[in-house]
Formats: C-alpha cells, sequence, structure tokens
C-alpha cells in the first residue's frame, strides 16, 4: 500500500533542508504512528532468521528545488510530495490517521502543512517490468579486510552480485509477508544507472538511481514495489515506480 503526502511550509516559505535529510523523514514518520508500533518496528521489526525488515521505504522528496552549495541544503520552492509505501497496511492506516489528526509534519526546522493525503493504485504487474527508482538503490556485503577488519562493500547493478542480493532480500521479504519459499529468481538489470552517496547521519552509502528491468514472479514483484529493493529500506533506499 502506498501514500501519497503534499507538503508545504505553514509559514509560506522555502522548504530548506540539508543534503542529508533522509533521517529527518525517517525521525517523520516514526513520529507519526503510534508509539506502541514505532516501538515495535525500532527494536523488533519483522524477522528472517537473525534478519529484522521494518518493511517500509520512502521516496526522495519530488519538487522544484536549488542546490545551495555554500550551506550544503536543499531549498524547495512551493509544495513537495512525499511517497511513502509498505505491504503492512495497519503501519499506512496508523500513519495516515495520525497525520490526519496532526495535520503536519516536522522537518528539521520545517513545519509542513499537509495540504493533500492520497493513495495510489497498486500498478498491473507483469512477470517483465520497466521502473524508475524514486529513492536509489543498494545492496551491499560485509567483508573482512586482510587484517581482519570489517569492511562494507556496496555493489554497482554491473555487478552480477547486485542482483544475486536483490533477490535474496526480495525472497525473504516475500516469505515474511506470505510464508512461501519462491523457488523462480528475480532479476534485476539496468537500463541508464548513476551511482548517487547518500550520507546518512555519519554513514556513507553508496546507491544507485535510474531505470532498470525487473524479472520474475508477479508476487516478488509486489512484495518489493511495497517493501522496497535491496537494502536499507527504511532508511530512505529502495522505492520504485512502475513505468
Amino acid at each position: 500500500m502506498r501514500m501519497c503526502l503534499t507538503l508545504q511550509n505553514e509559514d509560506g516559505n522555502e522548504i530548506i533542508l540539508p543534503i542529508t535529510y533522509n533521517h529527518l523523514v525517517q525521525g517523520a514518520i516514526y513520529n507519526s504512528i503510534s508509539k506502541s508500533l514505532a516501538k515495535f518496528l525500532h527494536e523488533e521489526g519483522f524477522s528472517f532468521g537473525k534478519r529484522k525488515f521494518k518493511l517500509f521505504t520512502f521516496s526522495r522528496l519530488l519538487g522544484n528545488f536549488i542546490l545551495n552549495r555554500k550551506h550544503r541544503s536543499f531549498v524547495y520552492k512551493g509544495s513537495v510530495k512525499l511517497l511513502i509505501s509498505s505491504p503492512v497496511e495497519k503501519f499506512i492506516r496508523d500513519l495516515a490517521n495520525t497525520i490526519i489528526k496532526k495535520g503536519f509534519i516536522i522537518l528539521g526546522k520545517n513545519k509542513l502543512r499537509v495540504t493533500e493525503m492520497s493513495f495510489p493504485p497498486m500498478p498491473q504487474f507483469e512477470n517483465k517490468v520497466r521502473i524508475r527508482t524514486l529513492s536509489p538503490i543498494t545492496v551491499y556485503s560485509t567483508l573482512l579486510t586482510a587484517d581482519g577488519r570489517k569492511k562494507t562493500y556496496y555493489y554497482s547493478p554491473y555487478e552480477e552480485e547486485f542482483s544475486q542480493l536483490i533477490n535474496s532480500n526480495a525472497k525473504k521479504k516475500h516469505f515474511i509477508l506470505t510464508g512461501r519459499k519462491l523457488k523462480s529468481n528475480l532479476h534485476i538489470n539496468p537500463i541508464r544507472a548513476r551511482e548517487v552517496i547518500v550520507m546518512y547521519k555519519e554513514t556513507v552509502i553508496k546507491a544507485w538511481a535510474g531505470t532498470f528491468v525487473l524479472e520474475g514472479p508477479k508476487s516478488l514483484i509486489k512484495a518489493v514495489y511495497e517493501a522496497g529493493l535491496g537494502s536499507k529500506n527504511s532508511q530512505g533506499f529502495g522505492m520504485f515506480e512502475v513505468i
């Protein structure tokens, strides 16, 4: 299920956010759901073995902006749109109810009024779809260096492991949601992709934005459409639209 919020600065001024704003959006989402649900997602999440999934994702802010390089900030003119997605209907309902009651969300120093809330219909999925990222996709492995230190390696969509990790991650999400194991695999191939470096708090994350082709079972494509592709979805990665 997907929600689209149209947001406008309450005082009518520009919306000014640091370039590294993912954590602000994540914080606003957690502050806009019930305390019990926020605690569950933050401390427990949905389990698959030792892995924990939050099962929600969100887009970049969509709107007209200029980049203020001196202050390392985005300056948005007028309203912006934010899409939030989750296969857990309770999460979207909880979020929608809280936002309707409050009428606003806080992003950094901005008090943003919700001028519109909509719920885009689910697209018709085929076994092969063309997609465009609404937030960049990231997958990674934690490796050991020669001297025994841990190192995070982020994969490029032009490396075979990228699609393999996307597939493995998608199947785990699908199993959590349906209780069914799939033999068929999900493949992702880049059409036009560019690397994006995102700072999440103090962590550098390498991700990829652009257009891709997804090929695999419809139920698996639906699962990642709602929950997000790849890793770090709840930090604002892996949201896409079908084009």
